[in-house]
């Protein structure tokens, strides 16, 4: 603890130390979290204009005032709290959003709040056509700092705090278990795997080397809490010709792991970003910009259980898959008996003895466990660089036309990442135990593998992606006659991701067109239209035209509204766009037929030659065209008595036309067969879906005496519907058309067999095994007594982009310099199911404390979950109700205090203005399944996050 603290002010200082000089700053006035007031300018697509002037499906948060009185760590940290329409994760429920940073495609990830200015929420379709393809989804658009024309500033923040675990799994004990695992087995009509004599000796603790019991949870291994510190500068200022402005960060985070090599994990973060604008002369302007961040990540190395599964194994999963009682990951050389001189051998030739009194266990099935692999396999280090490039030059072409300008950006983006590490190999000890005179003791030990450090460094996992972005676009914004106001942008824009690994870019090509025109700045109307294009589809389909038209009304300055005492500003904004899109065209050539060659033919001409077969995977299909998004939107924004109240709010109903698939059910059944597998059946744009909804944003201020008060309350609320589907279905219940995009499918259940006889009175269960009591019973839902696929019905709503109902509040109250800040955000309306390792217990499974309320005899009034079982328990392990559980949850995601130092008690120093925080993030869940919802079993525990900070301008 002491450690870390000299490390927080040593590095604070090293960081302030240069910049200890006396700057003069501008004073500025403090605006809202969601800009509402003085119609300030908002990013939107290819400009920014005047708030009052957006025609609708637009949020916006202003990160650099909010930073002010709520640090957090991540750009897009709960901003559902501040905005409406966005659920943590989507748009208007919709997936896939595409990020952009000061207009370039770039990771949320890579830019920290320190370093950004605004946030704009492209939520409509007539927002974000401009954008193209990749954008058809909704839009995030990240504007980072810029210098500003003032005498040199230099602000400083360092920040110091402590993650704390939130919970933890609860697995059983050694004893626990046997004994459980012995009832699973007896439910199978199988003998005991444990006898009484071992299940006493491994409840006793007397010995936990000889009879281990590991809790993967305990202090052994875990630390209670670990330390996260960032310090970052600031350096701006400029005048009319040049502006300047420069953030440098570092951050480092360490681990909840303690012990071994792992002990000493951490995840640390470079970055140094820059711009500078310049006024090269009356009519040209110019822009560059650069970023570079370097990325570092050291943790103890784990052997990969099972290279094929997909799954790089660590602590986390050894944790929920490795029982108690299999191994013990240290043993004292003290037991080892000291006559046994073989063993005393075999052990000190070991170059990994712990501690000076521990070697590593292990058995003939166990040769390697995590706990070894973290004292002894090595370390490996992740590394990332990312350099970012971008630079833009603007022309006033007012000499040729007034109000005609033109703009260009470019930029390159390129990030590299590999791994280095040391791999070490190692021995495990499986020892013999015997017991002399009552004390256990070592007489033997079997060495497994051997300690081998090669001392070369491996390199591997190398990966590199580059961005190479432009756009040139011509803008026009003109005034006649006092009250005809016109604006137009003419674009070519275009970018291609290069991914290594992945043969074909990511690409995003259009022109676009927009014409606006306001009357008095009270009647407003737009046209947009883009032309994109992609290289996803044939020949003579890789183009096609997305038109959007919006229409404004601000009917408070309407003379029938001049005399209203509730409001101050009234605007009405209706929109229709059809977006065409290829995001959801998943792969390239799918317009293609596709044959593959085997050796050997399902059907050959004669016996017993060895032959080719040459078979169709898919049919072609070259008139596969583009993914619509067809919309309409109306967003209403008002204020009233004297902005007491603030309200922004959207309703929206969007289709997404012509999804791919392949149409088992237009084509007939001799076009394909299963087994072997073979298609002539081509992809099609068929299917539809339905999003309907709205979204709000309203802002209350007041100030009472000298305290100002001002109340935030967000959200969205949207329905889904799977319009058109192919699909022939025996049964009504079974169709997904007319259910919700995101609904979760499964079995009705009728609680558990309580008996032999309610099993054999019951509609047969064919899931495989036999049905037993205990087991769940499930709903005959079409009547043939028979339980099957097609009982399969729907459920409730899974909530893939976002619940149904996402909310957020916000609370701000200040007082002279002291700033309170209260954040909580919602989720409602949505269900999971617990269909996950820790829930489905069955086979060798490690046992989690779900199966105490297990079916016995004995408990079978009260029993919630069903019997034991070592075989795969098909019947009950499967989608059904009885697994389901609603996931509505409130977060008081972050509270922070925030005090302002009087100028009187600083005016002498070295600082212009000082500001210390407190703050806690992630701090209660409240919610009927809490304990689940902060439960991690397979990863890291969530934590809850304490704060301190200060920051300082000079």
């Amino acid at each position: 603890m002491k450690h870390i603290q000299k490390r927080f002010i040593l590095f604070a200082l090293l960081f302030v130390t240069p910049f200890f000089i006396n700057a003069q700053i501008t004073a500025e006035n403090e605006t809202d979290t969601i800009i509402t007031s003085n119609d300030p300018l908002v990013q939107v697509s290819y400009r920014k204009v005047a708030q009052s002037d957006i025609l609708g499906g637009v949020s916006v948060v202003n990160l650099e005032e909010l930073t002010k009185k709520n640090y957090n760590t991540y750009s897009l940290d709960n901003m559902q709290g501040y905005i409406g329409g966005f659920t943590g994760n989507s748009l208007w429920g919709m997936g896939e959003y595409l990020v952009l940073v000061d207009g370039i495609p770039r990771a949320a990830n890579n830019v920290l709040p320190t370093e950004i200015e605004q946030i704009s929420f492209l939520k409509s379709a007539s927002a974000v056509v401009l954008y193209g393809s990749r954008a058809a989804k909704g839009v995030i658009y990240i504007s980072t700092k810029r210098g500003k024309i003032k005498p040199l500033e230099i602000n400083v923040r360092a920040n110091t705090g402590y993650h704390v675990s939130k919970s933890h799994p609860k697995y059983l004990g050694s004893a626990q278990y046997m004994t459980l695992f012995n009832e699973a087995r007896q439910n199978d009509g199988l003998s005991a795997s444990y006898s009484d004599e071992d299940i006493y000796n491994y409840a006793s603790g007397s010995n936990p080397y000889r009879y281990p019991n590991v809790d993967f949870y305990s202090s052994d291994y875990l630390k209670s809490y670990y330390n996260r510190t960032d310090v970052s500068t600031e350096i701006l200022g400029g005048n009319e010709r040049a502006r300047f402005y420069t953030n440098i960060g570092y951050y480092r985070q360490g681990d909840v792991l303690d012990f071994g090599k792992a002990a000493d994990n951490y995840t640390d973060r470079l970055n140094i970003r820059g711009n500078i604008d310049l006024e090269l002369n009356d009519f040209i302007s110019a822009r560059i910009d650069a970023n570079a961040t370097f990325y570092n990540s050291r943790s103890a190395n784990a052997t990969d259980r099972d290279a094929n599964d997909g799954v790089t194994d660590n602590y986390w999963t050894y944790a929920s898959i490795m029982r108690p009682n299999r191994v013990s990951p240290l043993i004292p050389l003290a037991y080892i008996d000291p006559n046994d001189q073989q063993s005393l051998g075999l052990v000190n030739g070991s170059s990994n003895i712990i501690g000076g009194q521990y070697f590593l266990g292990g058995t003939q099935v166990d040769q390697t466990n995590v706990f070894a692999d973290y004292y002894a396999a090595g370390t490996s280090k992740w590394t990332s660089r990312q350099f970012q490039f971008d630079t833009g030059l603007d022309f006033d072409l007012s000499g040729v036309t007034e109000g005609l300008a033109f703009h260009t950006l470019f930029a390159v983006d390129y990030a590299t990442s590999y791994n280095t590490s040391y791999n070490n190999s190692y021995a495990v000890y499986q020892p013999s135990w015997y017991n002399y005179n009552g004390a256990d003791v070592i007489a033997g030990l079997t060495k497994y593998n051997n300690d081998e450090k090669s001392g070369s460094q491996n390199i591997g996992g190398s990966t590199s992606n580059q961005t190479i972005a432009f756009s040139g676009y011509f803008t026009y914004d003109k005034t006649f006659k006092d009250d005809h106001n016109v604006s137009a942008i003419l674009l070519a824009n275009g970018y291609q991701q290069t991914i290594s690994g992945e043969y074909h870019r990511t690409s995003n090509a259009n022109i676009g067109l927009q014409v606006g025109y306001n009357y008095k700045q009270k009647y407003y109307a737009e046209l947009a239209a883009a032309v994109i294009h992609s290289a996803k589809l044939a020949p003579g389909h890789r183009n096609a035209m997305s038109p959007s038209v919006s229409l404004g009304w601000k009917i408070g300055e309407e003379d029938f509204m001049a005399n209203s005492s509730v409001f101050d500003d009234l605007t009405l904004n209706l929109s229709a766009s059809i977006l065409n899109s290829d995001l959801d065209i998943e792969n390239f050539y799918m317009y293609e037929e596709n044959y593959t060659q085997a050796s050997g033919a399902w059907w050959g001409w004669y016996d017993g030659a060895v032959e080719r077969s040459t078979n169709s995977l898919r049919g072609g299909n070259e008139d596969l065209t583009f993914v619509k998004r067809k919309e309409f939107s109306a967003t209403l924004m008002a204020s009233m008595w004297e902005k007491l109240i603030t309200v922004n709010t959207s309703f929206f109903i969007n289709s997404t036309e012509g999804l791919l698939i392949e149409p088992l059910t237009i084509f007939p059944n001799y076009f394909f067969t299963y087994w072997p597998d073979a298609s002539f059946i081509p992809y099609v744009n068929y299917n539809n879906d339905k999003r309907v909804g709205f979204d709000f944003n309203v802002n209350f201020n007041k100030r009472v005496g000298e305290v100002d008060l001002s109340l935030g309350l967000s959200g969205i609320y949207y329905t889904t519907e799977a319009t058109q589907r192919d699909e022939n279905n025996e049964y009504d219940y079974q169709y997904r058309e007319g259910k919700s995009i995101d609904g979760i499918w499964g079995l009705e259940s009728a609680g558990l067999f309580q008996s032999q006889d309610e099993v054999d009175n019951s509609p047969e269960q064919k899931f495989g095994g036999t049905v037993k009591p205990g087991d769940i019973k499930y709903v005959d839902q079409n009547g043939d007594d028979v339980i099957d696929d097609k009982d399969v019905i729907y459920l409730e709503r899974a909530g893939w982009s976002g619940a149904p109902l996402t909310l957020g509040v916000n609370f701000t109250a200040k007082w002279k310099g002291l700033t309170f800040f209260a954040l909580g955000t919602g989720n409602y309306g949505a269900y999971a199911m617990k269909n996950d390792t820790y829930h489905w217990v069955y086979g060798d499974r490690k046992y989690s404390e779900v199966v105490l309320d297990r079916w016995t005899e004995a408990t079978k009034a009260t029993a919630t979950y069903p019997r034991l079982t070592t075989e795969s328990g098909s019947n009950n392990f499967r989608n059904s109700d009885f697994w389901m559980y609603k996931t509505d949850r409130f977060n008081l995601a972050k509270v922070q205090i925030t005090y302002d130092l009087p100028q009187s008690l600083i005016q002498n120093s070295l600082f212009e203005n000082m500001s210390i925080y407190v703050s806690g993030a992630n701090l209660l869940t409240i919610s009927k399944e809490s304990d689940l919802l902060e439960l991690e079993f397979d990863s890291a525990p969530q934590t809850r996050f304490f704060n301190i900070g200060l920051k300082a301008t000079f």
